[in-house]
């Protein structure tokens, strides 16, 4: 059966997109609409024939869900013929809560119960949702499917997600452990499966979801035992400007000498701290790592401590599972950081983890490389992601 599946991933004032022939999986069409609600909004949009910028004010997602579909099927620089070409639309949704565990397709009951769930994930639900009711509305007859962040991670044991709080609160309120890049990781550990040629039941990855915002996932049987963020995107490792793990009585205290509101330090331990605040410099480790290289003493210190911090998780998550088979590096700083890689690695020795220090200086070209030395007892993979691809096949295997 032939498909074309498009899958969309909004955020609150932007919205990328990815056409996919489910045929090859091949990109035939991507792009982005920025800055949507403000000044200066425009979509980048590019296939085979080359890249086209429009510039046009895009007030709201509505307006920009019908860009992208003018774009796909214009007769210059489209993708397609017409809009009956696209089968299905994949939404990446941020939280399924515990009411999904698993891709759904969309109906009125389910975007009703992820709507409720807002409140769970208020910094990336709602934006999520508004691409998803504006493509409800101008595509009311094309069949979507919703593919959630957390749901990979539901097959954590609770003594796993549970937090030591009155049980009543997490049975009222569902406060627990969710994690979040669900889709990543399992895209990453997938790979690293077929690379090992093994059987998933066989296997225990560890894998490295390092970004803006990172997380790690400890992966047994091919399924998510543990990771690192928590009740939000907050915890775990330092980020780009979040905290990760912290201890929450600072809250208070900083509240008392700051003057902060609950909401202010919040919004503090999101966006003012992580590496951006340990440095002073910024949350990108490019310019972290040449300011260390030029001898900035905050930028190596935040390093460091994002180093040491995955180094913790890693040892922590080769215990819980009683071994490890596969380390595997992804995102942003994991599949280009090299500095990074060699940091974390260069500490693990006990656990037989050697990585190849010329492999490891190899430039991301799209492909999966092994930078394991040759003595070394646990692959050490780097493996681009492509949440995208997970997002299309998802959609499809539901309408199969």
């Amino acid at each position: 059966m032939k498909m074309k599946i498009l899958v969309v991933n909004a955020g609150s004032s932007s919205l990328k997109y990815q056409l996919i022939d489910m045929d090859t999986e091949e990109v035939i069409a991507k792009g982005g609409c920025e800055r949507i609600g403000i000044r200066g909004s425009a979509l980048k949009h590019k296939t085979a024939k080359g890249e086209t910028v429009i510039e046009k004010d895009m007030p709201n997602h509505k307006v920009a869900i019908k860009m992208v579909l003018d774009a796909l099927v214009d007769k210059e620089y489209g993708a397609i013929r017409s809009m009956k070409e696209i089968d299905a639309v994949g939404h990446r949704l941020v939280h399924s809560g515990e009411d999904f565990n698993k891709s759904v397709l969309l109906t009125d009951e389910v975007l009703e119960i992820c709507r409720r769930n807002a409140e769970l994930a208020p910094l990336h639900q709602p934006a999520n949702l508004l691409g998803i009711e504006a493509c409800k509305e101008v595509m009311p007859d094309t069949p979507m499917a919703l593919v959630f962040d957390t749901a990979f991670h539901s097959t954590m044991p609770q003594y796993a997600y549970m937090y030591a709080i009155d049980y009543d609160d997490y049975v009222n309120f569902k406060i627990r452990r969710y994690g979040f890049h669900g889709t990543s990781h399992k895209y990453v550990s997938q790979e690293a499966i077929r690379y090992l040629g093994k059987k998933a039941e066989d296997t225990k990855i560890i894998t490295c979801h390092l970004g803006g915002g990172s997380s790690i996932s400890a992966i047994q049987g091919g399924k998510s035992v543990d990771t690192s963020m928590g009740f939000t995107p907050l915890a775990g490792v330092p980020m780009g400007t979040r905290s990760g793990d912290i201890d929450p009585a600072v809250l208070e205290y900083l509240a008392a000498k700051k003057n902060y509101t609950l909401l202010d330090c919040n919004e503090y331990l999101n966006k003012k701290c992580g590496v951006a605040g340990v440095s002073g410099i910024s949350s990108d480790f490019r310019d972290l790592t040449k300011a260390a290289d030029e001898g900035n003493a905050r930028a190596k210190l935040a390093i460091d401590m994002f180093v040491y911090a995955c180094k913790k998780y890693i040892g922590s998550y080769v215990a819980a599972m009683d071994g490890l088979d596969c380390l595997v590096f992804t995102a942003g700083i994991g599949e280009n950081t090299w500095q990074v890689r060699k940091g974390i690695c260069d500490g693990l020795k006990f656990f037989g983890i050697a990585i190849d220090e010329e492999k490891n200086r190899q430039k991301n070209d799209g492909a999966i490389h092994d930078i394991s030395a040759k003595d070394s007892k646990v692959k050490v993979l780097v493996i681009p992601t492509n949440e995208e691809l997970v997002i299309a096949r998802e959609t499809k295997e539901l309408l199969q």
